[in-house]
């Protein structure tokens, strides 16, 4: 291979290396760590809340699409988003099958640091 060949194909390489982890640091925001804890909540409280007949019907989900319309500013960060929603309801239907005390104890808890994350987030504390 001759060098100019070689140089390119490196160029190409670091390129298609790099080029995804430069624009997720281009899309971080200094509080995503807890708005993306939100979203997890999120999505396991819909769940949850779900396999316990609590009746919301699609409200947790209509809170996260409202949430992904104020902070999904790109396709990336509306993947990460979702992703992290899906995570928490995922993980919690691996886990909870029949609505238990302790699933509604989880609830109790979710509901508690849901509201804590989004008090933090709105009044910009660290």
């Amino acid at each position: 291979m001759r060098l100019r060949q070689r140089q390119i194909l490196i160029a190409l390489t670091a390129f298609i290396v790099f080029a995804p982890a430069a624009a997720f640091a281009v899309d971080n925001k200094p509080y995503d760590d807890r708005l993306f804890r939100l979203t997890e909540i999120l999505g396991a409280v819909h769940y949850l809340r779900e396999l316990c007949s609590a009746n919301d019907g699609q409200t947790w989900r209509d809170r996260m699409k409202e949430l992904m319309d104020a902070e999904g500013s790109s396709a990336l960060r509306r993947a990460r988003l979702t992703r992290s929603f899906n995570q928490g309801y995922r993980s919690y239907s691996r886990t909870y099958t029949t609505c238990t005390p302790s699933a509604q104890t989880a609830i109790g808890r979710f509901l508690t640091e849901g509201a804590q994350i989004s008090d933090a987030l709105v009044k910009n504390v660290p």
